[in-house]
């Protein structure tokens, strides 16, 4: 068959044009979409008397036999029909002959792939969220686990204070906490409609947007065709979410990377998301994360790639805008493919406690208590301060720690000392000293877990109740 667009044309197209431009070899993702944003937009041509119903019926009779054939692969793609619109119509065509033809009707392949996008993130959305729910559920075990685990807590990488290890968790339980609400909030601008608005100016077709957005079950439809299909924005706010989501990912990464190593032992991942050395059969190398860390670079790339693509276009649709698909895809598959292990990882990882125990026995991280001690006692904070920098320094020079110390050896350094201070530079009255909203203290930790367990509950309602509608 000729170019379903070919009557102007008086040359064919040369093939290297062909190759260069077509964009079948990845928008073929969007088969699914394509086909069901056709239903909706047939369904409304007849509606609309635009289509007889006999043809209407007919059509959407080959549309399912044609999705068939998608979900059985066995669907072939031409490189010649360019796009994956094109390519399912002359599927369709062959199936059902030339009344395929009127399905294109009031439509162009501008709007169409905006709304097969639309389809296609809405439903990444929900899944991601999904994944995310996993993943809070998974850290939220081990904090409950770890209720009574103190770890070193760090700044500038230096052991700062103890924390419980379960408060740490708790971190990135609220970092992916922000995650699910940008993805949550997002899909708002994905689901909007932006079938109707033709190539540019809308159609002179008697079509009913909404009828069609209650059909594909999009909220709003799009007030300006120039802006519907164009509007890559919504594309542009996945990316600018999914490069900070793997941010966080990254981050923690590379915490499973450092307690994972011989120098910390805090933790010990799964064998079965770790792999071994080619050469050296002691090594148990920490791949999962370290590849997460890794592949960060590539998301933020789709990212700033789209960004460029976009940055000096004119209104309305250019071929430019083809460069939308590969990026989004390729960042959908690298959120899923963490998202996916994260879970699992962390629920099978096991804790260290006495290796976390024996770092806190030998740091100064109870430093601060011993001046907030001082400055209860009236000496004013800064002399506190100071006060402990000199004793710690005399500790380092002794080779002690300050629990290690007497307390004629506290005096020399001030007469408030007194015997409480031992009780005072335990770690467990260090930690539980911290009970403010949102401290390290163990009564403000376990509130904390039942407030992200709320959270919890609350997002596998909203992921539920998406995946319903989307039934």
């Amino acid at each position: 068959m000729s170019k379903l667009w070919g009557g102007r044309f008086t040359k064919q197209t040369n093939k290297l044009v062909e190759q260069y431009t077509a964009s079948i070899g990845f928008d073929k993702a969007l088969a699914e979409e394509d086909v069901q944003g056709s239903l909706a937009h047939v369904t409304m041509l007849a509606k609309c008397g635009i289509v007889p119903e006999e043809d209407a019926e007919k059509i959407k009779e080959g549309l399912q036999s044609v999705l068939q054939k998608i979900r059985r692969g066995e669907l072939e793609y031409s490189v010649s029909d360019e796009d994956i619109h094109m390519n399912i119509e002359k599927n369709l065509i062959e199936e059902i002959g030339p009344v395929g033809g009127k399905l294109h009707t009031g439509r162009s392949r501008n709007d169409q792939v905006a709304t097969d996008m639309h389809l296609y993130l809405r439903k990444r959305v929900v899944e991601f969220v999904g994944l995310l729910h996993d993943l809070q559920e998974a850290l939220i075990g081990q904090a409950k686990a770890n209720l009574d685990t103190i770890v070193p807590g760090y700044t500038h990488l230096q052991r700062a204070q103890p924390i419980l290890f379960a408060h740490h968790l708790l971190a990135y339980v609220s970092m992916f906490g922000r995650d699910i609400e940008r993805l949550q909030d997002s899909y708002k601008r994905i689901n909007v409609l932006p079938l109707g608005a033709g190539a540019l100016a809308g159609t002179t077709f008697p079509i009913d947007r909404h009828f069609v957005a209650e059909q594909l079950q999009f909220d709003s439809v799009y007030e300006n065709s120039l802006d519907a299909v164009s509007d890559r924005d919504f594309i542009l706010e996945f990316l600018a979410d999914a490069s900070i989501l793997m941010m966080h990912l990254s981050r923690l990464s590379e915490e499973l990377v450092m307690w994972s190593s011989t120098e910390f032992r805090f933790v010990e991942l799964d064998d079965a998301f770790c792999t071994g050395s080619s050469i050296m059969p002691q090594k148990k190398n920490p791949d999962v994360p370290e590849l997460v860390r890794g592949k960060t670079g590539r998301v933020y790339g789709n990212l700033m790639g789209l960004l460029t693509v976009l940055k000096c276009l004119p209104l309305a649709y250019n071929k430019d805008m083809q460069e939308d698909k590969e990026g989004m895809f390729d960042t959908v598959a690298t959120l899923q493919g963490a998202l996916q292990l994260f879970a699992p990882m962390i629920a099978t990882m096991k804790v260290n406690k006495e290796q976390m125990r024996e770092a806190v026995n030998k740091d100064f991280s109870n430093a601060t208590d011993i001046a907030d001690f001082l400055a209860n006692k009236g000496l004013p904070f800064r002399q506190a301060h100071e006060v402990i920098g000199k004793t710690v320094l005399y500790c380092i020079q002794h080779n002690k720690y300050l629990l290690d110390l007497s307390l004629e050896e506290f005096k020399q350094f001030s007469p408030l000392f007194d015997d409480s201070i031992y009780e005072v530079l335990q770690p467990e009255t260090v930690v539980n000293a911290r009970n403010v909203y949102g401290g390290t203290a163990t009564g403000q930790v376990t509130a904390a877990i039942r407030r992200a367990e709320e959270k919890l509950q609350a997002t596998g309602q909203w992921v539920q109740e998406y995946l319903e509608k989307s039934k």
